[in-house]
């Protein structure tokens, strides 16, 4: 187990270089210049804005030969500084990031695991009863194929516009300020409404397909129709069934949880919420490379973690792993 952690550590630290690496750079490949978006700012004074512009440029760093900007990046990178906004300058990237992440774990947190939770339980049911599922597998398509955007909007309509249950833009009233107040509280649950559902609903389609098709593949494998030889009950076969189909639906389930930092932009953005999905798009927008190139590190940095989490999880409970490595090492 410990050559097995050992190589996977130097894979993962390998691939960590290299994707943080590209998050440095493609930011600099966009165009435009983010000094200058900064420096708009100050438009109506063009003596002020030239020197602006010249100390901003120093300031960032960015009259520097790009090798030098690099190796300053991952110096920053060690100490725990991603640099300044230019978005929402002057605040430092990791303020900016640490204040949407609340708001993007509320609402994605709980739209994957109950979708996951109800999703692998309908699929479940319908690969175990032909009438339910000739039933329910037409929805699961219609659902899984729904875009994010397109249902927000619908919800945003239909709920907020027409019956003007659920408000449709903000994490909260603009009128509020967050407190522990049960006035607040309700506010917030109201505005998480709309953002939760349009991302539990469509999920739920997908991960009852996958679940679905795996119970049906494990039930034709040989294993399936030896036991079925050997006069096993019907139950202790999808039993078998269930417990090697959930693990590819346990990977899918860790590996939307490590980006779960990216948020939903789609979502985001229809409802105006607060998150780092609606975060990254305006780093984009405005050219801000530090914002940008700090929201994806966080992203790179969940994926990672979650993809080693599945590696060690894999290992403890499939024998299957243990003894092929063991097996490739002897």
């Amino acid at each position: 187990m410990l050559k097995y952690l050992i190589k996977k550590m130097y894979i993962y630290l390998l691939t960590f270089f290299f994707a943080v690496s590209i998050d440095w750079l493609i930011p600099r490949f966009m165009p435009g210049d983010p000094i200058l978006v900064l420096v708009s700012r100050f438009s109506g004074l063009p003596e002020s804005a030239k020197v602006m512009y010249g100390y901003l440029t120093k300031a960032f760093g960015l009259d520097l030969p790009l090798w030098k900007q690099y190796i300053n990046f991952w110096l920053a990178v060690f100490k725990g500084d991603l640099g300044i906004s230019v978005y929402m300058y002057p605040k430092p990237v990791l303020d900016v990031i640490a204040q949407a992440i609340p708001y993007t774990l509320i609402v994605l947190l709980p739209s994957i695991l109950l979708s996951w939770i109800v999703g692998n339980t309908f699929g479940a049911a319908a690969a175990r009863h032909k009438s339910l599922d000739s039933k329910m597998l037409p929805i699961f398509y219609i659902l899984t194929s729904i875009p994010y955007m397109w249902l927000g909007i619908l919800l945003a309509w239909a709920l907020g516009v027409v019956f003007g249950i659920f408000p449709i833009a903000g994490a909260y009233s603009f009128s509020m300020r967050p407190n522990w107040s049960w006035q607040f509280v309700t506010d917030f649950l109201r505005h998480w409404i709309l953002p939760f559902l349009s991302l539990f609903i469509v999920q739920i389609g997908g991960w009852a397909i996958g679940m679905r098709n795996l119970i049906i593949y494990e039930l034709d494998a040989n294993y399936s129709r030896y036991l079925e030889a050997l006069g096993a009950s019907e139950g202790l076969i999808r039993k078998y069934a269930f417990r090697n189909a959930i693990l590819p639906q346990i990977t899918g389930l860790a590996l939307q949880l490590g980006t779960i930092v990216a948020g939903s932009i789609a979502t985001e953005v229809v409802f105006s919420y607060p998150g780092v999905g609606y975060l990254l798009l305006q780093g984009i927008l405005n050219q801000d490379y530090f914002l940008v190139q700090g929201t994806f590190l966080f992203i790179i940095i969940g994926v990672l973690l979650a993809n080693f989490i599945v590696d060690i999880l894999y290992m403890v409970f499939d024998p299957r792993i243990r003894l092929g490595y063991g097996g490739e090492n002897s």
